[in-house]
């Protein structure tokens, strides 16, 4: 136990002693550090004052020669801008002596216009004497024509105005042959073709229409029943219909006879009706007529619908078609009016697909063309333009408006379309048998061209030929030139234009001959 005290005592003191030694270590230790710091600061600080002398010195040296390279800078921009100054006052002298060159010769300049001046003066006052001068002998000199010729200056004026207006009538004259030569040469080649061709494509056939319709009967014992007692039964057939019967001595047959061809279609389809049934009297001839007249607007619709399959033209207004197929029974000098406006169809779309143009808007308006004429006992005014109205009415284009409306110039044609439809319906019409006038009608209108080819200056004579399709005209030599003749035959087509209606178009021909006649004896 005293053991481990004394150990524990001993091991105390020999800790303390070494803490004690420690210290003293230490501080000696700290001391012999900041002896060498101290040396160091000092050796620091001698060689920081030694750089910081060079560095003065370099600066210096350094600073010396910016300020010689300034100072050599200044010097060399001064001695440019000196050259400059002197090259600026060098120019500016040279200019001052081109200004003052110019300066000289202005004033040479203008003392040569002002003497011009004073020579054109002294010219103009001796033009102007000269012009009196002349004005004077011009005068006289008149006087002295006029009293020579025996005329006044305006009738020789006059006389020179006539001869230069011969001379340009003359001249035109000339001109308006060549010119409708040329343009005859290639429009007749390029139009003869283009009709040639549209009418071996197309070969209609045409049927002369009447306006007499014939019921064959069974037997001559027919008449009387149809008649009726005190003629009720015929009474009552004309009431119901608006068609006239004639009864007369033709054997087993009875005659219908109105300008309304509906009509007389009913009337006919009744009488047969009537006929086959045997019973006729007025009760059962209304319900016949009415029973027939369904039918007939049935077969009206389905020609209309019928006339658009056929040309291949859709999209048109129901009424449009009932109106297409009412021109089933409707004829214009014989012509029915539905087959001339399927065959204006076709003629049309043939022509314009040599032209290049829409051949389904042609094959349109020349199918719709003559729907005037299906109201025309309802509406006044020419069927074209009320056709073009009801065109419009039923909303068909502007174009076919007015191609409906312009194909008899009731309008003045704008588009190719119009001009089509115009010549495709001459076309249609002037086929020979295609359409026959009344005697009356025929004469008449040959009586107006020859009127009006008579009614110009210098011709003798007026023959209308080939139906009137053309004329020949004779004119009196002395009065008409070779040249004038065609100015003539164009003013005679002309006024046969604004004057008159007819189908296809008339040639005008004018004949000029010369004859000398003597007699040996």
């Amino acid at each position: 136990m005293q053991t481990d005290i004394l150990t524990i005592i001993f091991i105390l003191a020999a800790l303390a002693a070494g803490v004690f030694l420690g210290m003293i270590l230490r501080r000696k230790l700290s001391e012999s550090s900041v002896n060498n710091a101290r040396v160091e600061v000092d050796r620091i600080i001698g060689d920081a004052e030694r750089e910081a002398g060079a560095l003065r010195k370099e600066a210096s040296v350094q600073a010396k020669d910016v300020v010689l390279q300034a100072k050599t800078d200044w010097e060399e921009e001064a001695r440019g801008l000196r050259r400059e100054i002197h090259n600026q006052e060098n120019r500016l002298q040279q200019k001052e002596e081109n200004l003052e060159r110019k300066l000289d010769q202005n004033e040479k300049k203008s003392e040569e216009l002002r003497n011009r001046e004073n020579q054109q003066r002294q010219q103009n006052e001796h033009l102007e004497k000269k012009t009196a001068e002349i004005d004077k002998l011009h005068v006289e000199q008149r006087r002295q024509l006029e009293h020579i010729s025996g005329m006044s200056a305006e009738q020789a004026k006059q006389q020179l105005v006539d001869t230069m207006l011969s001379e340009a009538r003359h001249d035109a004259a000339k001109g308006i042959k060549q010119i409708e030569e040329e343009a005859h040469e290639v429009a007749d080649k390029k139009a003869k073709k283009i009709m040639a061709l549209a009418i071996q494509r197309y070969a209609g056939d045409f049927v002369a229409e009447k306006t007499v319709s014939v019921v064959p009967l069974p037997s001559d014992e027919m008449k009387g029943r149809i008649i009726g007692r005190e003629g009720r039964n015929i009474r009552a057939i004309e009431a119901a219909t608006g068609i006239d019967l004639i009864i007369d001595d033709t054997p087993e047959a009875v005659v219908i006879s109105g300008f309304n061809p509906v009509r007389r279609e009913v009337a006919r389809i009744s009488l047969e009706r009537l006929i086959a049934d045997g019973r006729i009297h007025p009760a059962r001839i209304e319900e016949l007529v009415e029973k027939a007249q369904e039918e007939v607007d049935e077969e009206i619709r389905q020609a209309g619908e019928q006339a658009t399959f056929d040309v291949g033209v859709h999209g048109i207004h129901p009424e449009i078609i009932k109106l297409l197929g009412m021109l089933k029974y409707r004829t214009s000098y014989g012509q029915n009016v539905l087959v001339h406006s399927i065959e204006v169809a076709f003629l049309c779309g043939m022509m314009a697909a040599e032209l290049g143009i829409n051949v389904k808007q042609a094959k349109r308006a020349g199918l719709l063309h003559d729907i005037g004429k299906a109201v025309s006992h309802e509406m006044e005014g020419s069927h074209a333009v009320n056709g073009g109205d009801l065109a419009r009415k039923y909303g068909e284009s502007p174009k076919i408006v007015h191609a409906i409306a312009a194909h008899h110039e009731d309008e003045i044609p704008e588009t190719v379309l119009a001009i089509l439809t115009q010549a495709s319906d001459a076309l249609s019409g002037a086929r020979p048998g295609a359409r026959r006038e009344t005697l009356e009608t025929y004469v008449k209108r040959l009586r107006e061209l020859e009127q009006i080819g008579t009614s110009f200056d210098g011709v003798t004579g007026c023959f209308a030929i080939q139906a009137g399709r053309e004329i020949r005209v004779m004119v009196s030599s002395d009065q008409v030139t070779d040249d004038y003749s065609h100015v003539l035959a164009r003013d005679i087509a002309s006024k046969i234009e604004h004057e008159m209606t007819y189908p296809g178009q008339i040639r005008v021909n004018v004949i000029r001959e010369t004859r000398a006649v003597e007699y040996a004896k």
